[in-house]
């Protein structure tokens, strides 16, 4: 058991009282980026980007790595910070909590090594060249926000 780990209770109080800090990867291939579809919530059934909470103790950009290996089983490179971002979900993995507030930051990242795998939160993976279907609204801003890519529609 890692030494983050959070019981759930804990994580029952928290999302209950608190915003979760968390980073998001926006996954660059040469053909697009990586999406996976979520198995839960708040974001289920929805296209979305890896990514997770940062643990006590960690950098953001520590966090980027952590996540990209955990997830993903990749090595990544840091491209692009698009800041942070307020998602605010009225659903929630919490039974009890009926909303999940996230301080989520974006980066655009490049693969230095690793194949792309899918993780217990993602149904499928896959690279896409434009926008998928459901994307999840939360996507758009980062998006929007993102100078590094020039060649996303």
């Amino acid at each position: 058991m890692s030494e983050h780990w959070i019981s759930e209770e804990d994580w029952n109080t928290i999302v209950a009282n608190s915003p979760i800090v968390s980073v998001d990867l926006l996954v660059r291939y040469k053909d697009g980026l990586l999406f996976g579809k979520r198995t839960n919530k708040p974001a289920k059934g929805y296209w979305f980007l890896p990514g997770g909470r940062v643990q006590k103790g960690e950098t953001r950009c520590e966090a980027v790595d952590r996540i990209a290996k955990e997830e993903l089983g990749l090595s990544v490179e840091i491209v692009e910070s698009l800041g942070a971002f307020e998602h605010i979900y009225e659903t929630s993995d919490v039974d009890s909590v009926a909303t999940k507030h996230y301080l989520a930051n974006g980066y655009v990242v490049d693969v230095i090594s690793g194949e792309p795998q899918a993780d217990d939160q993602h149904e499928d993976i896959q690279i896409f060249d434009s926008a998928p279907e459901p994307l999840h609204e939360n996507i758009h801003e980062y998006l929007d926000e993102s100078k590094s890519l020039t060649s996303w529609p």
